[in-house]
């Protein structure tokens, strides 16, 4: 019932939110005299942070109608290309000139672990001048009718697969953070079988391939606890009236809390700063708060069964690493992999997937050609900074561009292959 008393609180405070936002209002409004005061502004702020600490953010939007194509402004279109019930492909649709050489397909497989596929937008906007970029948006799991069956790690990796197959041959994956599992034993799983559509690179970027490796907070929580406490306390059914009703869920909510409580100094600094930046007439400053927790504070209910399955199998029995993982009772093994190039990347400051978490797959695809393996480490970023932020844009986008048309099969005679080297040991 914990999820229903959740829903009812959050019905309860309807009313107190629009009297916020109408405080809000009245006290911004330049034509009351008392908007230009500090007192003033202070009750027009005091309204606006109770507004948004106690809302339900809805799923952004990525927002990307323009890129930069050879030093040209071109016009971007979003566009579902793919669909089933718990995830859509999405292309971002450049109109570049009829008979320009092709880019390269890249296809960002995003993180299904609370967060919207929207946080990727920095990831995708930064890719855009030199890719066809495709992305998954997944799915919140409430809001998919039980009729439409369940979803598990086996189903992700069959939507990855079937991703694959949609976009056709030499396409270049993406996975960052959490699926970067998942991708590695479709990628496997391709190989093993023959399969044609298998992708000329694989990029994974602070993904939990072996969590033994500097484990961090989050991979320490998993093994103490063990998978039956998960099940026990963080599994819940999605309430009425939702088209999921009766689905049992990891709740979004849940999952925030969690994300909070791992830097709750840092966000509780952030809103007092937000509140002093609003008293003080500083819209800039308040305007990149709110774009940012807009963001942050969208999330997601994941399936039961994709949770704990991919808790277990990641985390706790480090299943992948030690050769134990399965797809559908099929052995999952890397060391098939012989066509694809690998490219991983890490952050120093990873505080989510550890140093050399990442890396250890070039262990594992031991038959992938020598010249064929790359691996950076970007210093003094944490792990937001991998996929996002100024660092990635100048550091990290021209090296994974660089591999991708070095590896690609439309282009891998006309360019040398040039092996990325991390830039500190």
């Amino acid at each position: 019932m914990f999820y229903q008393l959740y829903e009812l609180n959050h019905a309860a405070l309807q009313p107190a939110r629009l009297y916020a936002d109408a405080v809000r209002m009245l006290y911004t409004n330049p034509l009351n005299p008392l908007s230009h005061t500090s007192w003033g502004r202070s009750v027009a702020a005091t309204a606006e942070l109770f507004e948004r600490t106690t809302r339900r953010y809805s799923k952004p939007q990525f927002g990307l109608a323009k890129t930069v194509v050879d030093w040209k402004s071109v016009e971007v279109t979003e566009k579902t290309v793919w669909s089933r019930p718990f995830c859509n492909l999405l292309r971002f649709e450049r109109a570049v000139p009829a008979g320009r050489r092709p880019d390269p397909k890249l296809l960002i497989v995003a993180p299904m672990s609370g967060h919207y596929a929207t946080l990727l937008r920095g990831t995708v906007e930064a890719m855009l001048p030199h890719a066809d970029v495709h992305i998954t948006d997944w799915v919140d799991a409430r809001m998919v009718p039980l009729s439409d069956g369940s979803f598990d790690l086996d189903d992700y990796i069959d939507y990855i697969i079937d991703m694959l197959h949609a976009l056709g041959p030499d396409t270049h994956v993406m996975a960052v953070c959490q699926p970067s599992v998942p991708v590695l034993a479709a990628v496997a799983l391709m190989e093993t079988r023959g399969d044609p559509f298998v992708p000329s690179t694989m990029t994974l970027m602070g993904g939990p391939i072996d969590t033994r490796r500097n484990p961090t907070a989050v991979n320490l929580l998993a093994e103490e606890k063990g998978i039956d406490w998960f099940r026990d306390n963080v599994i819940m059914q999605a309430p009425w009236p939702v088209p999921g009703f009766g689905r049992e869920v990891y709740p979004g909510f849940l999952q925030l809390s969690g994300f909070m409580s791992m830097n709750l100094d840092r966000h509780i600094i952030a809103h007092k700063d937000f509140f002093m930046h609003l008293v003080k007439h500083d819209g800039d400053s308040a305007e990149k708060h709110r774009d940012f927790y807009d963001e942050y504070m969208a999330v997601m209910d994941l399936t039961a069964e994709f949770y704990l399955q991919t808790v277990d199998t990641v985390f706790v029995r480090h299943a992948l690493p030690k050769g134990e993982m399965t797809h559908r009772g099929v052995a999952v093994d890397p060391s098939a992999i012989r066509n694809v190039a690998l490219f991983t990347v890490e952050g120093e400051n990873d505080d989510i997937s550890g140093l050399g978490q990442t890396q250890a797959a070039h262990d594992l695809c031991v038959n992938i050609p020598a010249d064929r393996h790359a691996h950076y480490m970007q210093p003094a970023v944490g792990h937001y900074g991998v996929f996002n932020g100024s660092r990635f844009r100048s550091e990290i986008v021209p090296r994974i561009v660089d591999f991708i048309t070095s590896y690609g099969r439309q282009t891998r005679v006309a360019v040398k292959p040039k092996l990325v080297r991390t830039a500190k040991k």
